[in-house]
C-alpha cells in the first residue's frame, strides 16, 4: 500500500573520499553543500565530525523553544481526536518535539486501541466497553507503515559507504532477474529517488508463494521510463530489500537489528514483534475487503501493509515497528551526522546524502536518499530546503530539520477502526506549524520586531505613513513561506492608500527584486533592505498573503526607517512617536 502523497544523476561511493558530488546532472567539487554552515540564528547545523549529542527530557527553555507553542502542538492535536471533520483523524496518537539534545515535549493521547470493529452499513465503529480500551502511552509501539522505507534506505546507504553497493550501478548488477518487462536501465539511485519508473505499487499479495510475488516483479513494466518522471513507490524499496539481502546474505530483519537498532540501543524496534509486546502495540484496522485487499479482522500487533504481511512482515517499504523514543534516538542520530553516543552507523558524508536533493530535475519532488525533502504537505512550517522526512499510511510521521537542530515524531494510529476515516496530513501540519513557531527569532535590533504571523487564507499589511522629505527606505526583512504561492510584498501608494504598485528593491546592497517580491526559502536569517520611494507622497506598505493551504515561519520586518535624500533619518519606528504612526493590520509586535 502506497504512503500518503501531497497529490489525489547523484554519487557513487567514489564521492565519500573525493569531496565530489553530482546533483541533477551538475558536477559540483568542494565541500557539502551547508556543511560549514553555522548554527546561529538558524542558518544550519554542521555534520561533522565528532557530534554525539544523545537524548535527555528536559524544558522547552533548556531545548531552546517557546513552551506556549509547545502547549499549542498539544491542544491542537487533542482536536483530531474529535471528528476532522466527519470522523477523528485517529483514536490517539504519541507526539514528540525536541530540538538539540533535549526532548521537550513527549505525551501521549487518545486510545491505543478503542474499536472493536467497524460497521460499513451505518459508517461507525464499534467502540470497545471503557474497560477495554487501551489508553495511549508514551511507550506505545506503532506500526510505522512506509516510515520503514527510511531504515531500508539507511541500511542502503550503509553498504555504499562501505564499498558493497554502488549508487549508479543498474539494478541488475545485483539481481540479474530484475531487467524483465524493460526495467534493465533502472539504477540503485532511481529506486532510493522514486525515479525508477515503477507504478505506486501491485497486489503481491495476490500471489501465495514468494517465487510469485517475485515473478510479478521481475515481470513489471515500467510506467515511465527510468529517470524521466518522480513516482512514489512501494516497488522500488521492495526491490532494494532484495539487493540488500543479495550482496549481505542477511534477511532485512537481521541487517536492522544488527546495523540500525542494536548499536543504536532503540530497543523497541524491530519487524514482527513478539506477542509479549502486543498489549503494548497501537491497533490499526479492521482489515476486510473490499477496502483492504486481505481479510483479516482487526489488525493488531502484526503489520498492516497487505503486502508486507504476505511477505511475512518483513518488506522494505512497511514493517517496522517501534515508538517515539526510539524514533528521536533515529533522529537525533541523523542531525549528529551518523552517531549517537559511542555508536556511529553512518559518516557524515552519508548523511548528508540523505539531505541533498537528487530530483532538481522534479521541482516539488525534492528527495534525498530515501528522505523525502522540502514537504510543506506533512512538514509545514518546519520545511526548507534540507528538511527531511517521511509518512507512513497507518498515521505516522518524522520531520527533522537540520536548520534549527530539531524534530517532530507524530505517531497515531489514524486507520483505526478502518483508513475511510483519515484524509491528509492536518494534524501533522498543524504540529510542525507549532513546532516551528516555537524556534525563536531574535529581532534585528532591539526588543520586537514586527511579525506577520502564519495563518493560511489572510492578507496581512504592514504601513508607514506619509513622511515629507522622505526618499528611501531601509529595514530588516526576514522570511520563510511557501514557495510559488505565499509572497511579502512592498509597495506604494500616490493616492492615500486606494490603489498600489509594486516597489522594487534590493537586499544585501545586492540582489535585486525588481518585482518588489520575494518568497519562498531565504535561510532563516535577516536581509537588509533598500528600496528607493516612487514619489514624494508615497505611502509604502509591506504586504503579506498567504494561500488556503500551507504556511511557512512567516515573516518578520525591523528597523524601519524612511531617508532623506542627504540619507538622514527622517523616520525612525525606533522612537516611539514614530513608530506609533505605523499602521499595522494583521502584524504584531513579536520578542520571538
Amino acid at each position: 500500500m502506497t504512503d500518503d502523497v501531497k497529490r489525489d544523476g547523484g554519487p557513487s561511493r567514489r564521492a565519500f573520499g573525493g569531496g565530489v558530488l553530482a546533483l541533477g546532472g551538475a558536477l559540483v567539487i568542494g565541500a557539502v553543500p551547508g556543511a560549514a554552515a553555522s548554527p546561529e540564528r538558524g542558518t544550519g547545523v554542521p555534520y561533522g565530525s565528532a557530534r554525539r549529542t544523545t537524548l535527555r527530557r528536559g524544558s522547552a527553555e533548556r531545548a531552546g523553544l517557546l513552551a506556549s507553542h509547545l502547549d499549542g502542538l498539544v491542544a491542537d492535536a487533542e482536536r483530531f481526536l474529535a471528528p476532522s471533520p466527519a470522523h477523528p483523524w485517529y483514536a490517539g496518537a504519541v507526539l514528540l518535539a525536541g530540538r538539540g539534545g533535549t526532548i521537550a515535549l513527549h505525551r501521549a493521547i487518545g486510545s491505543a486501541v478503542r474499536y472493536a470493529a467497524y460497521d460499513e452499513k451505518t459508517d461507525t465503529g464499534i467502540e470497545l466497553p471503557p474497560e477495554r480500551r487501551v489508553p495511549m502511552t508514551e511507550d506505545t509501539v506503532f506500526d510505522l507503515a512506509s516510515v520503514s522505507k527510511l531504515f531500508t534506505s539507511i541500511l542502503a546507504v550503509q553498504q555504499i559507504e562501505r564499498g558493497a553497493l554502488e549508487l549508479e550501478e543498474k539494478v541488475t548488477a545485483y539481481l540479474p532477474e530484475f531487467g524483465g518487462g524493460g526495467k534493465q536501465d533502472v539504477t540503485v539511485r532511481q529506486l532510493l529517488t522514486h525515479t525508477s519508473g515503477f507504478r505506486s505499487w501491485i497486489p503481491l499479495y495476490r500471489e501465495p508463494t514468494r517465487e510469485g510475488k517475485l515473478r510479478l516483479l521481475w515481470a513489471e513494466t515500467p510506467a515511465n521510463p527510468p529517470g524521466s518522471a518522480y513516482l512514489y513507490s512501494d516497488l522500488n524499496l521492495i526491490s532494494l530489500q532484495l539487493i540488500l539481502e543479495e550482496i549481505t546474505g542477511r534477511g532485512l530483519d537481521a541487517l536492522l537489528h544488527d546495523e540500525i537498532t542494536t548499536p543504536l540501543g532503540m530497543h523497541r524496534t524491530r519487524f514482527n514483534p513478539p506477542l509479549s509486546w502486543r498489549p503494548g502495540i497501537a491497533a490499526t484496522e479492521d482489515a476486510r475487503p473490499p477496502w483492504s485487499g486481505l481479510d483479516r479482522g482487526m489488525v493488531h500487533g502484526e503489520v498492516h501493509d497487505e503486502n508486507a504481511y504476505s511477505l511475512g512482515g518483513v518488506a522494505g517499504h512497511a514493517g517496522i515497528f517501534s515508538r517515539a523514543w526510539d524514533l528521536a534516538i533515529l533522529a537525533r542520530t541523523l542531525l549528529n551526522g551518523g552517531a549517537y553516543g559511542r555508536a556511529r552507523i553512518l559518516s557524515p558524508a552519508s548523511v548528508e546524502l540523505m539531505f541533498t536533493d537528487f530530483n532538481t530535475a522534479f521541482p516539488g519532488d525534492e528527495h534525498g536518499l530515501g528522505f523525502e525533502l522540502y514537504q510543506h504537505w506533512y512538514m509545514g512550517a518546519m520545511a526548507t530546503p534540507r528538511t527531511a522526512g517521511h509518512t507512513g499510511f497507518t498515521g505516522t510521521s518524522l520531520v527533522l530539520d537540520p536548520t534549527t537542530d530539531a524534530f517532530l515524531i507524530v505517531l497515531g494510529n489514524s486507520v483505526h477502526p478502518v483508513r475511510s476515516w483519515r484524509s491528509g496530513s492536518a494534524p501533522r501540519v498543524a504540529a510542525a506549524d507549532r513546532l516551528a513557531r516555537a524556534v525563536p527569532v531574535r529581532p534585528a535590533r532591539g526588543r520586537t520586531s514586527w511579525f506577520s504571523g502564519m495563518a493560511s487564507a489572510t492578507t496581512a499589511t504592514l504601513t508607514l505613513p506619509h513622511v515629507p522629505g522622505a526618499a528611501r527606505l531601509e529595514c530588516a526583512l526576514w522570511w520563510d513561506t511557501e514557495p510559488g504561492t505565499d509572497p511579502v510584498a512592498l509597495e506604494a501608494s500616490a493616492d492615500g492608500g486606494t490603489t498600489w504598485r509594486p516597489v522594487p528593491f534590493t537586499t544585501d546592497g545586492r540582489a535585486e527584486h525588481p518585482t518588489g517580491t520575494v518568497g519562498g526559502w531565504s535561510g532563516r536569517v535577516w536581509h537588509t533592505v533598500s528600496a528607493p520611494l516612487p514619489g514624494a507622497n508615497a505611502l509604502l506598505r509591506w504586504r503579506y498573503t498567504t494561500d488556503q493551504r500551507y504556511v511557512g515561519r512567516g515573516v518578520y520586518v525591523d528597523g524601519l526607517r524612511l531617508l532623506d535624500a542627504a540619507g538622514l533619518p527622517v523616520f525612525d519606528e525606533a522612537r516611539p512617536a514614530d513608530g506609533a504612526r505605523i499602521g499595522a493590520n494583521g502584524w504584531s509586535r513579536s520578542a520571538d
